[in-house]
């Protein structure tokens, strides 16, 4: 049987080098480490849940240091990455209050980019052996 990427320790630097793809681009790191099924069903799954939670009418939060919880949602929905970078990019995610499914919404957008930085540490702990 031949030994695929993830039967090997890497060196720190790749190991940083694929944590920081794996969160650009969700599944990447794992995709990287030779678990491609694995890669791509995060690839998949995470940038429909964020897509479905702003279809929802979820919002995107505003990095705002004074409100320490809205602070806190922004850096979950960055966690997501490159799916994150193009719907601010695009204006998407501005979000409806008055919608029924607004909160639904914010929960799939934070929940997708929270979900995004565990396989971020998945994958760190793939690529340093430890899985």
């Amino acid at each position: 049987m031949r030994a695929t990427t993830a039967d090997r320790a890497q060196p720190a630097a790749a190991a940083y080098l694929i944590c920081a793809a794996a969160w650009l681009i969700p599944g990447v790191g794992h995709f990287w480490l030779g678990r491609r099924q694995k890669g791509v069903i995060f690839l998949i799954a995470l940038t429909l849940m964020f897509g479905f939670g702003l279809w929802l009418n979820g919002a995107l939060f505003p990095f705002q240091l004074s409100e320490p919880l809205v602070a806190l949602g922004a850096l979950a929905d960055l966690g997501v990455g490159l799916p994150y970078i193009v719907a601010r990019a695009t204006g998407a995610g501005v979000g409806n209050v008055v919608a029924i499914t607004y909160e639904y919404g914010n929960t799939f957008v934070i929940v997708a980019g929270l979900l995004n930085m565990l396989v971020v540490l998945d994958a760190f702990d793939i690529a340093k052996g430890r899985k």
